[in-house]
């Protein structure tokens, strides 16, 4: 019996995802593993790097069609599925997956207040494979629905890529295992998510901001360095109108001459959040007395245009 259950285990292919999300953020997803196990990764001289271009979508009521351009970068040829993924962003500026949402007490709140575009717009192709330096375009055509009741729909066009069909142990493989033994291999799926929003309505775009606070966080300049203490400057980015904000955050020193010491781009404010939290970390640590001025500035309907603005005096 014990022999049988270990052949069963030898046999599971255990696959880890990691996806990246294009809207400002970078989620990673991990499934569990049941017990420690050697890992045989595929060679680091392989590699897919995807770019999607635009970053976001914005449909109105007189545009019906868009398209995207999906290019490899890397060196290794990719095929990649092209689905439309409803995501709920969390007050903490997080994004996850609707079902995700909806399935934990927390933040089944937002996810019901998502509207969904997803059954609204048709992506074209579904399936692609890129060539090493190639690309592809995306035709996206939309539906509005035929009675709207919210301002405002949005769903997000994600394309992943496919798992090699060489993906997990083969049967050879799984009966060299000796008993009791689990092995698996890591496939890295890459992904890249970018928000395809559908108005249905006159744009409603005002923000304000609150709660400008200064906090201290561990964290690396480059990703690589050790982490060291930084300034961070936080603040609630307040949603006052019925519309989605998408903008970048400035930061500038007055008793600098306007110097611009923090900066923040693509942060966006979904229709399920009233507020999110924003985080920036300065370039340097403030002197006593310093006066900054945060900034909101947009980059949707009227890119430059300065949405919200706040002070602050260091003590």
């Amino acid at each position: 019996m014990r022999e049988a259950i270990s052949l069963r285990l030898a046999l599971a292919a255990i696959l880890l995802t990691a996806v990246f999300l294009a809207s400002g953020a970078l989620l990673a997803q991990d499934q569990q593993t049941p017990a420690p196990a050697a890992a045989d990764p595929a060679p680091a001289s392989a590699r897919i790097n995807l770019t999607i271009t635009p970053k976001r979508l914005t449909f109105n009521r007189t545009t019906r069609s868009a398209s995207v351009y999906v290019y490899n970068q890397g060196n290794k040829s990719a095929t990649v599925d092209v689905t439309l993924i409803d995501r709920v962003m969390l007050p903490s500026g997080d994004i996850r997956t609707f079902d995700d949402a909806l399935s934990d007490a927390e933040m089944k709140p937002f996810a019901d207040r998502l509207r969904s575009a997803r059954g609204l717009i048709v992506a074209t192709p579904r399936r692609i494979t890129l060539a090493p330096g190639r690309g592809q375009t995306i035709r996206l055509r939309v539906t509005p629905p035929a009675s709207a009741d919210a301002p405002e729909y949005r769903s997000h066009l994600t394309v992943a890529t496919v798992p090699p069909r060489e993906a997990g142990l083969t049967a050879e493989d799984a009966a060299a295992q000796r008993p009791g033994e689990l092995s698996f291999r890591l496939n890295a799926v890459f992904g890249l998510s970018i928000p395809v929003i559908i108005r249905t309505d006159t744009p409603d775009v005002r923000a304000d901001i609150r709660n400008v606070r200064l906090d201290e966080e561990m964290l690396s300049p480059d990703g690589v360095a050790p982490p060291s203490r930084t300034a961070i400057l936080a603040f609630d980015l307040v949603r006052a109108g019925a519309s989605s904000l998408f903008g970048n955050v400035e930061i500038h020193s007055a008793s600098s001459g306007d110097e611009v010491v923090g900066l923040a781009r693509g942060v966006g404010v979904y229709p399920e959040i009233d507020s999110r939290q924003v985080r920036v970390p300065r370039r340097h640590a403030p002197a006593a007395g310093e006066v900054l001025d945060v900034t909101f500035v947009d980059d949707d309907l009227t890119p430059g245009r300065v949405i919200a603005k706040a002070s602050l005096t260091t003590s």
